[in-house]
C-alpha cells in the first residue's frame, strides 16, 4: 500500500506542477508532510541535497523521500511516479506541438504559465526561508525578538554567502555548493566555539 501511495503522490506532483524543480517544492512540501513521511527539517535537508547532487531536482527529491519512506522499492516507485507524467506529456507534445506551435491560443497559454511558475518559486523561497531563518534550531544561535525566533546563525551564513555571490557573480555552482557546505560546517558547531 505504501508503494502505491508513494507512486500516486509523486505522479500527482509530476503531473500538476509546471516549471521544474523549484516550482514543485510547495506541492512536494504539502503532500509529503501531510502524509507524515518525513519532518520539515528532513525535507529541507533533502531539498539541499537534491540541489547539490547531479540530476534533476524532482527525481532526486522523489528518490530521497522514497528511500527514506519505503527503502529501495520506495525510491523506485516514487521516482517512477514523478517521471512518468513528464514522459507521457512529452510524447504527446512532440506529436501535437509542431502543428499548433504558432496558434495564438497556445502561445497565450504558455505565456500565462510563466507568471504562475514565478509565483510558485517565490512561494518555495518564502516557505523554506521562513522555516530556516524564523524558527528555533538546535544548531547555532537563536534570538527572540518579540514573538519571533530568529536563527541568527542561519541568517549570518546566508548573508555571507549572498555577499560572496554578489561580489563574484560568475562563481561556478560547484564552488558555491562547497562554500555553502564549509559555512554550514563552521556555523553549525562542527568547529566548536565559533558561534
Amino acid at each position: 500500500m505504501l508503494l502505491i501511495k508513494l507512486f500516486t503522490t509523486f505522479f500527482q506532483i509530476g503531473l500538476f506542477t509546471f516549471g521544474g524543480g523549484y516550482a514543485m517544492i510547495p506541492m512536494i512540501t504539502d503532500k509529503v508532510l501531510e502524509a507524515g513521511w518525513i519532518t520539515t527539517d528532513q525535507l529541507i535537508d533533502f531539498i539541499a541535497i537534491s540541489e547539490s547532487t547531479p540530476g534533476p531536482f524532482a527525481i532526486n527529491i522523489a528518490t530521497f523521500v522514497g528511500m527514506r519512506t519505503g527503502g529501495l522499492a520506495g525510491a523506485f516507485f516514487a521516482t517512477l511516479g514523478v517521471v512518468l507524467p513528464s514522459m507521457i506529456v512529452i510524447i504527446l507534445v512532440v506529436k501535437v506541438f509542431t502543428r499548433f506551435s504558432q496558434n495564438p491560443r497556445v502561445k497565450g497559454a504558455l505565456s500565462g504559465i510563466r507568471p504562475a511558475v514565478i509565483g510558485l518559486i517565490a512561494s518555495a523561497v518564502w516557505s523554506i526561508g521562513n522555516t530556516v531563518l524564523l524558527q528555533a534550531s538546535a544548531y547555532g544561535f537563536n534570538w527572540q525578538i518579540g514573538g519571533i525566533t530568529l536563527n541568527v546563525t542561519a541568517l549570518v551564513l546566508f548573508l555571507i554567502l549572498l555577499l560572496v555571490f554578489l561580489r563574484f557573480k560568475k562563481l561556478h555552482p560547484a564552488l558555491l555548493i562547497l562554500l555553502s557546505a564549509a559555512l554550514g560546517i563552521i556555523g553549525y558547531g562542527l568547529i566548536p566555539g565559533l558561534f
